[in-house]
């Protein structure tokens, strides 16, 4: 037993599991706030070429990893004015950076967290919100203490769902970030990397510590959505 585990170190286990919770919570983030607003937004209003606009935010999800990372590129690599931008303000490109690895984990997960922020403020009850707004509340104090609250069991899904998307996240990631050891290398990525390179027990450790955080994670969205 002992010489399956000898030429690892705790170091090694631990910082793509680091790295990939540190870029999973910045997504999560990311997708909660934006996925909130804009299904809120999508509810409340129609316009010519609604449906159309809804299928583009649902499209990375039947995308392969790969075009998303490609179309990453494209948009926000050294070439694109974006990106030209981004190297600007920053002295530095956006590619090959765990930064990089939070928008393409933001960008998977956000069809997940939209999704379940569509359907609970779709089933907030109208009247309340007009109550609320006859008794002066505003839009955004209604949309604050109102429709947050009563939509917060979906959003809190949601929420979830879209973590464990994010620390799943492997392809896009690939392209957009690369695997650099203890910069961009998440547990996705370590994985690939570990059974390429015949380091199985890394792998399994890796593997099996991935499975249990998104078992908990999974589980706990079946359970509130039981109660809903």
């Amino acid at each position: 037993m002992d010489s399956l585990f000898s030429n690892i170190t705790f170091e090694e286990f631990l910082d793509p599991i680091r790295l990939s919770v540190r870029i999973s919570i910045l997504a999560f983030i990311i997708v909660l706030i934006l996925g909130t607003i804009i299904g809120k937004w999508m509810v409340d209003i129609k316009f010519p070429g609604k449906s159309i606009v809804e299928t583009l935010i649902m499209l990375p999800l039947v995308l392969p990893p790969t075009v998303i990372g490609f179309l990453l590129i494209v948009l926000l690599g050294n070439n694109s004015l974006i990106g030209g931008w981004i190297a600007f303000i920053f002295n530095q490109p956006i590619i090959f950076t765990w930064y990089a690895a939070v928008v393409a984990s933001a960008v998977v997960a956000f069809p997940l967290m939209y999704q379940s922020a569509k359907a609970g403020f779709q089933n907030v009850d109208k009247d309340i919100e007009e109550a609320a707004k006859v008794d002066g509340a505003g839009r955004f104090q209604t949309f604050f203490t109102i429709s947050i609250p009563l939509a917060s069991k979906a959003l809190m899904a949601g929420g979830i769902l879209s973590f464990a998307r994010a620390l799943g996240e492997f392809g896009a990631t690939l392209m957009f970030a690369g695997n650099i050891p203890g910069k961009t290398q998440t547990v996705p990525t370590a994985i690939y990397i570990a059974l390429d390179s015949g380091k199985m027990t890394l792998a399994w450790m890796w593997v099996i510590t991935i499975v249990i955080i998104s078992f908990i994670m999974l589980f706990i969205v079946r359970t509130r959505s039981s109660n809903i």
